[in-house]
């Protein structure tokens, strides 16, 4: 027995030592990874060209920063945050090493409209340094080219393409797949807008929801044309429609006689361009002009784009869908949100709040756990809304009772208004795999919401009630915030989606403005002058954990289905997450994808 002990004891050690080497060694092994495919600081060489190409994308939330690895140059490609590339920009603006910005977004990731929208108006103010901003581009987009013409100069390749053909929205239907299917979509919902459902109960636009997506395209592709208007003054905007109702771009030819760009050049031309009539980008005839990506530029002035002060403006994210519980990928958790603001609201050294929104909504009762706490912070300090690419449902659920809400003009807004979605399986089943579902219950609706059976009246009508007092709730919480009556907000509510450039018309927004421009204006509310530090209150993943989320398992997956699917991704991801969901929802589900 001794001998037994004596062995089992070696062995348990033995067992115990080795699983902590183990765990040491591949603690050390993968940090040893993060540590090689983290680049080095870099340099900002003299007389530089600040490029930017967003290949790495533009997220809202640091939360939102999931990188990927590029295997062949060992490097993670990590997207850079909204306020990163607007403070870049403006630290440029007065950075003797800069003289000047090259855009090329021929490869560029993802941007949202309102993003761009922000970035390019941080160009224009860049431009008042007395600094050249050109552009170049092999292929311009009609989003890209609105974007590019913030440029002093835009360039296109000879045999280059521009895209210049009007605003149109799609948006995607499942009904005709679920009838194949034989699933049935039972929908409760208020809102003769509300239109979130539509595409599980139809196979085309209701007259009211094609009312509001005209409203929307005719709303972008009007701030668009008028943007190009100011920065290329030689067309009027009715000239530049004009143009795209002709199709008159045809090609690179057609696109530098009626202005559209300055000359036709090829890339190295453009380079000796600039170095001639800028100065900019000192060469050593065999590589060009001097030029620093807009990544490399912000790792490099990393540190310096956060001062100390024991002044704090917070800034919270809410980026992504709002469901119950705690936050997780590309989610805004109810809990963990209202934590982060009520963090903010318990700090002294918190003077004021700056909550961005960029969320089609979700959950109506973590809407209003968000809600409760921002309600709460603003009884004690100033918090200003700073509205993204959407801020829509929920979304402007949780904006309704600050004191300030800026938006863009293309950010979606509104939507105002609730739903609940229950699926009925039974025929898919029985019909398709040839299963049948029996049950047994104590009450008669005790199994209510079952995906394997249909609703009875009894259960819809009880549905509806909960619909209806979500809907009065949500209607009064902005009436309050934005000091309107009950009718007055039903009447630009019932779910219908607005664009920012409408919504400062009928009062769901203060402004317009970016994210530079909320935390501006928090600063001025909190009096606080120049004394003060941008606090973001996040999530931050040590670097060990943002390696293991760039080799989840979901991770991997949604990257591998983005490559296969393409551009259906989005929609297809709106779908998953709306399937996910229960209860009664404050959400725009569908993706309106804009060409």
């Amino acid at each position: 027995m001794k001998n037994f002990f004596n062995t089992f004891g070696a062995a348990l050690l033995a067992f115990v030592v080795g699983t902590v080497l183990m765990g040491l060694l591949t603690f050390g092994l993968l940090s040893g990874i993060g540590a090689l495919l983290m680049p080095a600081q870099p340099a900002v060489p003299d007389h530089a060209v600040l490029r930017i190409d967003f290949k790495t994308g533009v997220v809202d939330s640091p939360d939102s920063q999931i990188g990927t690895i590029d295997m062949n140059r060992m490097e993670i490609s990590m997207p850079n945050t909204l306020f990163q590339v607007v403070t870049a920009i403006q630290m440029a603006a007065a950075d003797p090493r800069i003289r000047g910005i090259y855009i090329d977004l021929d490869e560029s990731g993802s941007v949202n409209m309102a993003d761009l929208e922000e970035i390019r108006a941080e160009l224009v103010k860049f431009k008042e340094s007395g600094k050249f901003v050109v552009a170049y581009g092999n292929v311009y987009s009609q989003t890209g080219y609105w974007f590019c013409t913030a440029a002093d100069r835009v360039y296109m390749n000879p045999e280059g393409l521009l895209e210049w053909k009007g605003i149109a929205a799609n948006v995607m239907f499942y009904k005709g797949l679920l009838d194949k299917l034989g699933v049935e979509m039972q929908v409760i919902r208020h809102g003769s807008f509300k239109s979130a459902v539509e595409p599980y109960i139809m196979d085309h636009m209701s007259p009211a929801n094609r009312l509001q997506m005209e409203t929307l395209v005719d709303a972008l592709w009007d701030t668009m044309v008028a943007d190009i208007a100011v920065s290329r003054p030689s067309h009027t905007p009715d000239v530049w429609k004009q143009f795209a109702e002709a199709m008159a771009v045809a090609t690179p030819e057609d696109a530098l006689r009626l202005g559209f760009v300055d000359e036709l050049l090829y890339a190295d031309q453009v380079e000796e361009r600039v170095q001639a009539e800028y100065g900019g980008g000192q060469s050593d005839g065999k590589q060009g002009m001097q030029q620093i990506s807009l990544d490399k530029y912000i790792a490099a002035n990393l540190m310096g784009m956060h001062r100390m002060s024991h002044n704090r403006i917070a800034l919270i994210y809410a980026d992504g869908q709002i469901v119950d519980g705690e936050s997780g990928r590309n989610s805004v958790g109810g809990a963990t949100l209202a934590d982060q603001i009520a963090r903010a609201r318990r700090d002294d050294a918190v003077k004021a709040v700056v909550l961005r929104v960029n969320s089609p909504g979700g959950s109506a009762l973590a809407s209003e756990v968000i809600w409760r706490e921002m309600e709460l912070c603003r009884q004690q300090k100033p918090v200003i809304v700073s509205m993204g690419g959407m801020a829509a449902s929920g979304g402007y659920y949780i904006s309704s009772c600050a004191d300030v809400i800026l938006a863009d003009r293309t950010t979606m807004t509104g939507s105002i208004g609730v739903f609940g979605m229950v699926p009925n399986l039974q025929k898919t089943l029985r019909d398709k795999v040839g299963i049948t579902v029996d049950a047994v219950r104590t009450n008669t609706s005790a199994d209510m919401g079952s995906i394997v059976r249909p609703l009875s009246a009894r259960e819809r009508l009880y549905l509806q009630n909960q619909v209806e007092r979500t809907y009065a709730t949500f209607v009064n919480h902005v009436a309050d915030g934005r000091n309107m009556t009950f009718d007055q907000v039903d009447a630009i509510g019932q779910g219908r989606v607005w664009l920012g450039v409408n919504a400062r018309e009928n009062g769901l927004v203060d402004g317009f403005g970016g994210l530079a421009d909320a935390l501006t204006l928090a600063i001025d509310r909190a009096g606080i002058g120049e004394d003060f530090e941008v606090y973001e209150i996040v999530a931050e993943p040590t670097p060990f954990g943002t390696l293991m989320s760039m080799f989840s398992t979901q991770a991997v997956a949604d990257r591998a289905l983005q490559n296969e699917l393409g551009v259906l991704f989005r929609p297809y991801l709106s779908m998953r997450q709306l399937l996910e969901q229960e209860g009664v929802m404050a959400r725009v589900p569908y993706e309106v994808m804009f060409e």
